[in-house]
């Protein structure tokens, strides 16, 4: 593949182990090299040729790494980001970014500043459902679009382990965690939005932070689209709503690649990404009889790895990252207001 990217890994809780060394460790372009392990060592039983460090600060200090990768808790993205830019690395950032404009901003400038690559992980851009209703979206098929839900439920009636994401700190929050998957996705299709609207609340007994959002975008042409997350819906609807002139289409969330990743299964297996037959998308077409055609499209194959292949593109050959620093600034505004 020509040159190998020597990567280090920030951190190895359930982002490091899930969504970031699989990929490292199968991308032929990327050597897994080092990882933050403060407590307990655990990453030379799953990767025995991956160096261990005490701390961020050593790893980064590492003068063979080429790139960082941020996944440590999102307020301290900021810092790591910016002490591994001011090192020579390359870096990619867990989402969210950072936790407000200026330090994107700020991170941006730094990385042209020193001639390196700052990207973010946007994993949900490569889903399977995602993809499918982008497909059916730029097909043109469902006529103007009229309205457009993205939604990201599940039911968790308590209060989790991990503080960073359930004290009231910066970058806490249902919305800090999910927001950048579906606003990431609301970009990605249609851009920055004319204006917005956002509602926040609490609703799991002692929760100290935000565990249901609603955002409202509007957009040019009378288009309106809704993204919505909340910890407690027992029953789970439809993730993709896109309604046209001309039709509707829906899909429930079933993308199989971090269940697949918790389970062991590796990225470069046979039916990795592939999902079940009974989760396809649902397309309704308006005929001019004032019948409806039904079609069943055929899932796509999720998968992560296009972002890694992403990664390589942009840091080996300046090819452009697929998520804009625009994509990133118009989020963390909507996020941040």
């Amino acid at each position: 593949m020509g040159k190998i990217i020597n990567t280090g890994l920030l951190s190895f809780g359930m982002s490091g182990k899930v969504f970031h060394a699989p990929f490292v460790e199968a991308h032929k372009g990327f050597a897994f090299k080092a990882i933050t392990e403060r407590n307990q060592k655990q990453v030379q039983q799953i990767y025995p040729e991956v160096t261990s460090y005490n701390s961020a600060d050593d790893l980064i200090g590492d003068e063979t790494l080429d790139l960082i990768i941020v996944n440590t808790p999102n307020y301290t993205h900021f810092e790591y980001a910016k002490t591994a830019l001011l090192a020579g690395k390359h870096v990619l950032v867990e989402k969210p970014f950072t936790i407000t404009v200026s330090e994107a901003q700020s991170l941006f400038e730094l990385a042209e500043k020193q001639n390196k690559k700052i990207m973010v992980y946007q994993n949900r851009r490569y889903d399977s459902g995602f993809k499918l209703t982008r497909q059916i979206i730029q097909s043109g098929q469902l006529g103007k679009l009229t309205d457009v839900y993205f939604r990201f439920d599940r039911y968790r009636n308590h209060i989790g382990p991990k503080k960073f994401k359930e004290e009231p700190v910066p970058g806490s929050g249902l919305l800090y965690d999910l927001g950048p998957h579906l606003l990431d996705q609301a970009i990605a299709l249609f851009g920055k939005p004319l204006s917005f609207y956002k509602v926040l609340s609490k609703n799991r007994e002692h929760t100290q932070v935000d565990d249901y959002f609603f955002i409202h975008l509007q957009y040019a042409d009378q288009l309106n689209v809704y993204l919505h997350a909340s910890m407690m819906v027992a029953d789970i609807p439809p993730a993709f709503v896109v309604n046209g002139t001309l039709g509707s289409f829906s899909k429930n969330h079933a993308d199989v690649q971090e269940s697949q990743l918790l389970k062991g299964i590796k990225p470069t297996a046979e039916d990795y990404g592939v999902e079940n037959k009974e989760d396809m998308g649902k397309i309704t077409i308006m005929e001019e009889d004032g019948g409806r055609k039904v079609i069943r499209p055929l899932s796509l194959k999720g998968n992560y790895m296009e972002l890694f292949d992403a990664v390589y593109a942009t840091i080996i050959n300046d090819t452009p990252f697929p998520i804009t620093q625009q994509d990133i600034l118009t989020q963390i505004e909507i996020l941040s207001s």
